[in-house]
């Protein structure tokens, strides 16, 4: 057999293969329209991202001039900032200096001493010179800091420690009256963003006046207006009742009314408070006016046993203006401010024991703070203010110094 006829036969064994059906064909033919479809979008996005792309550079590039302008412009703004600052400070140092250096406003008017002025009527020892228990003999010399803890309740207020209990205890009284006081375990319980929850609730039977409220020795001392009381009219118009009222047992253990008539607020800029207490080296405190002096404040020694007043005394600090006080050593200190609110300033000082003159008690400013202090209360333990300031609570550090020291 020749090689033709071997390769005949062999083309005549292999598989021819069978044309395609005509339901294959279409889908030959779906499939080619489908990739050519894909091919033309992919066509259009490169095109699209390439157009983009070239969009986006010319807008960097029109961008970036001006994005540099306005670098220069914020050094600029920065450095002008920077030097109005440092001309503000200045200015603010040069006015303190120059108040350091002026005498302050006089306390006494020329024809009133403080011995034998008016008022002369109530429980107690009046205007003699008050022997100290303590050999504390410490003055305020500046309002040395704040710090701001928080904002807790309403624009009034008082918050403090028990200077004579646990160390981190806080107690919370908000509002010019009410009857539920908050206590804190820690003082970074209060600090908590939901504070409230970690701070036990204590309710006293009778609501407060006013933010005099004062916790000391485990006991909270404040003023209860009784039915016809200061501002209420009636029998009972010029009495104002003090409650000591026990925090652990929650129960009144005593009570006394307070030996002055007449009662007015002694701070004109905090018109709902008719007494204040306050606590120092030296015991328990309070502050007060009544109308037979209606320009100044008085100041009493009570006995933090059994409410009794011991002395008082006619203080020269006007109630102009004033707006919340403290004691230390035996001297009230006097915070003046403006309404509107400006910056605080202690402007007036009445040492009851007769040591610190006038000539050489220091009127400090409180830190730059537009506010205006509902309550400040002493921690003689710490050498520090708890003030109430437009909601927001402040701690303030003291700086001391002795008595007999000049300015």
């Amino acid at each position: 057999m020749g090689p033709s006829s071997t390769l005949l036969l062999i083309l005549l064994l292999l598989p021819w293969p069978r044309p395609l059906g005509g339901q294959q064909q279409h889908l030959v033919e779906y499939m080619e329209r489908r990739l050519a479809a894909l091919e033309e979008r992919l066509a259009q996005c490169q095109d699209q991202s390439t157009r983009q792309a070239a969009e986006l550079r010319d807008f960097k590039n029109k961008m970036l001039p001006l994005l540099e302008v306005a670098e220069k412009e914020r050094e600029a703004l920065r450095t002008e900032a920077d030097s109005i600052s440092g001309r503000v400070d200045r200015l603010e140092r040069e006015v303190d200096y120059l108040e350091s250096q002026s005498l302050a406003l006089p306390c006494v008017e020329a024809d009133e001493k403080v011995a034998g002025g008016p008022g002369a009527k109530g429980k107690g020892r009046r205007n003699e010179k008050y022997d100290m228990v303590t050999d504390c003999g410490y003055t305020v010399s500046q309002v040395r800091s704040m710090k701001i803890l928080k904002r807790f309740g309403g624009p009034a207020g008082l918050w403090t420690k028990d200077p004579l209990g646990p160390a981190e205890k806080i107690y919370v009284l908000d509002g010019m009256q009410n009857d539920t006081a908050f206590i804190f375990p820690r003082l970074r319980d209060f600090t908590l963003a939901m504070a409230a929850r970690k701070a036990s609730r204590v309710r006293v039977p009778f609501p407060w006046v006013g933010t005099g409220q004062l916790v000391y020795g485990g006991f909270l001392y404040y003023a209860r207006r009784p039915p016809g009381g200061p501002g209420g009219g009636g029998a009972s118009e010029n009495t104002l009742q003090l409650i000591k009222f026990h925090l652990a047992n929650r129960t009144v253990v005593d009570s006394s009314v307070f030996p002055a008539e007449g009662l007015i607020p002694p701070y004109a800029l905090t018109a709902d408070t008719y007494i204040d207490l306050a606590a120092d080296e030296e015991g328990l405190w309070a502050v007060y006016a009544t109308r037979e002096d209606d320009r100044h404040l008085c100041l009493a020694k009570l006995d933090p046993q059994t409410l009794d007043t011991e002395q008082q005394w006619d203080t020269p600090c006007p109630r102009e203006n004033a707006e919340a006080a403290f004691v230390i050593c035996g001297t009230l200190y006097v915070v003046y401010n403006t309404r509107p609110a400006s910056r605080a300033r202690i402007q007036c000082s009445f040492d009851a024991s007769g040591t610190l003159t006038p000539e050489r008690a220091a009127l400090p400013y409180f830190p730059r703070r537009y506010g205006a202090h509902a309550s400040l209360r002493y921690n003689p333990r710490e050498r520090q203010l708890y003030a109430w300031d437009d909601g927001y609570q402040i701690v303030y550090k003291l700086e001391m110094r002795k008595k007999e020291e000049e300015v």
